[in-house]
């Protein structure tokens, strides 16, 4: 079997025992890998029906046939549970070394089930699996911790750790790996409810590939065309590029959504860092883009890897505009393991609240930066309000009262990325529907509204196909698994990925058969939420964006009828009743 191993390896933490379960073809041929066979993983455990912190819920570290290929950005894996943030589908995706070594152990994925009895280094090692203690890890941020674990193993073992976030059941904790992260919804919490805290992989396994001398080739044109134009802005700038763009067309969004440009922008914007910073470029392994940007703190306090969401989330979202304070806040999350999108969306809210009466927290104010600092601190020392902004946005406002709920940042419990959705009317679809909540990295909608093929501030359903265009490509790229960066080098990205695919595994497929694939994938994921508890109520937006137009931008407003019929366009056009339901077959098929 080319591509693959044929197998993954399911560890029952509880008892210690491990076994190899095989793959067959057919399955990984229907599922391919990454999002897409670990969401099949996970409802072959029956973990939708069950409390995503609970012993019996699986998680599962998925790699792809592309994993250990030379195609440029392959080297990535996904991490796939339910979610303690949503109680919904939960999928992250990361780059590093970790995935090449986890799929060099000779498994195509490692679902762990159980809780250790106490804190446990997991290590696999080829076959070998064996649970050892962590007593001294616990409470060791990100980076102490992977230091620890490398001098007790040997730099030929990938590590990927929780912080004292993870360990605390934040419930928007990450999974860390060589200063990246795979976690928004809480995968870090999952793992820490399974008293885990660090997966330690090496392997001496290499999958073959079907046609390697055509594939080398392939893989040289396709390293020289992410080398250009379509790249260019994010080598220079990295991924935060995008930062003053947003801000010029009124789509930032600034102190909790209330406003969709942010005065201080220019302060905190990549290019003014890159005048004022020292600054490195890095790339993330086996990539030839080289987005990764890291700017110097002060006082030779380290380097931080600044990304746009990490800019606008710790900054004008808060209005923050501190470059020195943003940058803090970036690094106090990677160290201790907070999705900065989810942390600085939550303090953000709280900060509103702050400010309307609704919390008696007087130092909690948009703009002050030593107040963004201390509510990253009490969210994982649990202590105060950080017990409540630990939750996430949406259980806060159903505690805090007084309808907060109407303007807190979510979807279905996940907090909303950097797109203002009432100037950005795709995306706002995109976002409503999505199986994740709001996300911008399973739907590319905004590729649509920033393209002449809509009026992105005044949006009808027809929009709906385009928003599923972008939705299935990224289901696609996230069972590949290749980097969304990719998306502008491929003229026709699903003819591109039968080449892929047929080059690595020597399967006969086709355009047409890596679309169906997509929309399986998709679906896959709708009937995991649906039997999580999903109702149709939870595609929606909250009511501030359905209320309010942008401020400076009278255009840029978002009924609820208007999202209404956009949700109802698309769930018809993807073959669902006209409220998202899926057809009876469609529940019952494997």
């Amino acid at each position: 079997m080319y591509g693959y191993h044929g197998c993954y390896r399911r560890i029952d933490l509880t008892t210690g025992s491990s076994e190899r379960v095989p793959l067959d073809q057919a399955t990984l041929r229907r599922y391919l890998g990454g999002s897409g066979l670990g969401v099949a993983l996970l409802l072959r455990e029956g973990t939708a029906t069950v409390d995503p912190l609970a012993p019996e819920a699986a998680l599962a570290f998925v790699f792809s046939p592309l994993v250990g290929s030379p195609l440029t950005t392959s080297a990535k894996f996904a991490v796939v549970s339910k979610s303690p943030l949503t109680g919904r589908i939960n999928d992250s995706l990361a780059s590093s070394g970790f995935a090449i070594a986890g799929k060099k152990t000779g498994h195509d994925a490692i679902v762990l089930v159980g809780r250790a009895a106490e804190p446990t280094v997991l290590l696999i090692d080829d076959d070998r699996v064996t649970l050892e203690p962590a007593a001294d890890l616990a409470g060791l941020t990100n980076r102490a911790a992977q230091a620890a674990l490398r001098e007790r193993y040997g730099a030929d073992f990938q590590c990927a750790t929780i912080g004292p976030a993870g360990e605390k059941l934040v419930c928007y904790a990450t999974i860390s790996h060589d200063g990246r992260h795979a976690g928004r919804g809480g995968s870090g919490a999952v793992l820490g409810s399974k008293n885990i805290k660090a997966i330690t992989v090496r392997g001496s396994r290499r999958a073959e590939w079907a046609e390697p001398a055509a594939l080398v080739a392939y893989a040289k044109r396709l390293s020289e065309k992410s080398f250009g134009p379509a790249t260019a802005k994010y080598r220079e700038l990295g991924t935060a590029a995008n930062l003053l763009t947003f801000n010029r067309l009124n789509v930032l969004p600034t102190r909790n959504f209330q406003q969709g440009s942010f005065a201080g922008a220019v302060a905190i914007s990549p290019e003014e860092l890159n005048v004022t910073r020292d600054r490195t470029r890095s790339s993330c392994a086996a990539c030839t883009i080289g987005c990764e940007h890291l700017y110097g703190l002060r006082d030779g306090q380290g380097q931080v890897r600044l990304e746009y969401e990490n800019l606008f989330a710790l900054g004008p979202l808060c209005g923050v505009d501190d470059p020195e304070v943003v940058l803090q806040a970036c690094q106090k999350c990677d160290e201790l393991g907070l999705d900065t999108i989810s942390a600085g969306g939550t303090i953000a809210f709280a900060m509103e609240c702050a400010e309307r009466g609704f919390l008696d927290e007087p130092w909690l104010r948009f703009g002050s930066g030593p107040a963004l600092l201390r509510a990253l601190d009490l969210i994982v020392s649990g202590e105060g309000l950080g017990a409540l902004l630990a939750q996430g946005s949406r259980r806060a406002a159903l505690q805090i009262g007084h309808d907060s709920i109407q303007f807190a940042p979510q979807v279905k419990g996940l907090e909303i990325p950097g797109y203002d959705p009432r100037g950005l009317q795709t995306m706002a679809l995109g976002f409503a529907v999505g199986s994740r909540g709001a996300d911008h990295n399973r739907s590319g909608a905004y590729e649509v509204d920033f393209s002449e093929a809509v009026d992105r501030r005044n949006v009808g359903p027809e929009a709906a196909l385009l928003a599923i265009e972008t939705e299935d490509k990224a289901a696609l790229m996230d069972s590949l698994i290749l980097c969304k960066f990719l998306r502008g080098v491929f003229t026709d990205f699903f003819v591109d990925a039968a080449e892929m695919l047929q080059l690595v595994t020597g399967w006969n497929v086709s355009a047409e058969e890596m679309r169906e694939t997509a929309q399986r994938i998709v679906t896959l994921k709708k009937r995991f939420n649906i039997l999580a508890g999903w109702t149709p109520a939870e595609d929606t937006l909250p009511e501030r964006m359905l209320q309010e137009h942008l401020p400076d931008d009278e255009r840029a407003a978002l009924s609820s009828e208007r999202l209404a019929k956009l949700i109802e366009a698309y769930n018809l056009a993807r073959g669902w009743t006209r409220d998202g339901w899926l057809p009876e077959a469609e529940m019952a098929s494997d």
